[in-house]
């Protein structure tokens, strides 16, 4: 009888001890009538779940925290031997930058693992690198300008609005409402908060007036775009942009969490479709990504497409983001998870 295929679902959380359930509240408390239920799952559980989930007659899923502990990767390595790392470590002792690392050593113990390749993360994380990339392949991205250093004029020559973001956060850290300048005083402000607490470059770029659009890809040799996400702000009050701030994807708690909406498959005619599917597969590439990634769109007003981020190893909770467009596409969660996994098995058996 055929071995299984062993996965390791490796992730990083550090002291698992402080996570508690979050309640729900109504909307007296809130303030305004919520859309989506409180999401009551810890992320310790949430990966016990995808492991769950991939576990089947050909597959043998375990679950490992890495808990900032180099030695014990190695020795689990060494004891369970899996033929795949599905790699969820997004940083190392609380910081990012450090994912690239972690990847990098499975790549030194050739150990095939999910998603994106070292360079790939290093390149990503950097969105103004990722700006002149996508630039000189002649994919559009919003004008931009970087401020390294608090400046005296903060002379720009972009049209308001802008926004601001830290060059080097992803999963929107750092992006608020107050995050959108529309004058040079609170242009100032903004960007010396931005160099102040995250002490990295502030990025500012025009805001794209329009529709959001989040276009999931997945394969490695052969990608291929899975049905189009849109962000619906038509729900949006007045005192907030149009924007997914942190708060709109992580905070359960505040109004933007529940004022975008998504909608999958979006209602797009088919030329911007097409157009959208392939300036998102180019910017897959370009960027060298592989196995699950999503591009972030912005259609303006007179259907130009910018293209503001490109993320490597998105989210894959159930029913949210990625993982929406793949049910779209006709794929189950657990079929989507074991298509990932096999994505980087084959890659280690071409590589042998």
């Amino acid at each position: 009888m055929k071995e299984k295929i062993k996965i390791a679902v490796a992730f990083n959380e550090a002291h698992p001890e402080l996570y508690f359930k979050k309640e729900q509240k109504n909307s007296a408390e809130l303030s305004f009538i919520p859309f989506f239920e409180v999401d009551k799952t810890t992320p310790i559980e949430e990966f016990e779940y995808i492991a769950r989930k991939i576990n089947s007659p050909k597959f043998l899923a375990f679950t490992f925290n890495l808990k900032d502990n180099l030695d014990s990767l190695i020795k689990m390595i060494n004891q369970e031997k899996p033929d795949v790392i599905f790699n969820f470590i997004e940083l190392f002792n609380d910081n990012p930058r450090l994912e690239m690392n972690i990847v990098g050593l499975f790549e030194l113990l050739d150990i095939p693992y999910t998603g994106a390749s070292p360079m790939a993360l290093s390149t990503c994380q950097s969105k103004i690198l990722v700006k002149q990339l996508l630039k000189s392949y002649g994919i559009l991205t919003p004008p931009f300008v970087v401020f390294n250093s608090t400046a005296k004029n903060f002379n720009h020559g972009l049209k308001y609005p802008l926004i601001v973001k830290p060059a080097y956060e992803d999963a929107s850290v750092g992006i608020e409402n107050a995050s959108i300048v529309t004058n040079k005083i609170k242009l100032k402000q903004r960007v010396e908060y931005v160099l102040d607490y995250f002490k990295q470059p502030a990025l500012v770029e025009e805001f794209i007036e329009g529709r959001e659009l989040n276009i999931s890809v997945m394969g490695d040799k052969n990608p291929f775009v899975l049905p189009i996400s849109e962000i619906d702000f038509a729900s949006m009050p007045g005192n907030l942009h149009n924007i997914v701030s942190y708060q709109a994807k992580w905070d359960p708690f505040h109004e933007a969490y529940h004022k975008t909406i998504p909608i999958c498959p979006a209602k797009l005619n088919k030329r911007i479709e097409q157009f959208a599917s392939q300036t998102a597969l180019k910017a897959f590439n370009v960027m060298g990504v592989r196995d699950y990634a999503r591009v972030d769109i912005r259609l303006s007003k007179d259907n130009q497409l910018f293209v503001l981020e490109v993320n490597p190893n998105p989210d894959l909770t159930e029913g949210a983001g990625f993982m929406r467009s793949a049910h779209a596409a006709g794929l189950s969660y657990s079929r989507a998870l074991k298509r990932i996994v096999m994505l980087a098995y084959e890659r280690g058996k071409r590589a042998k």
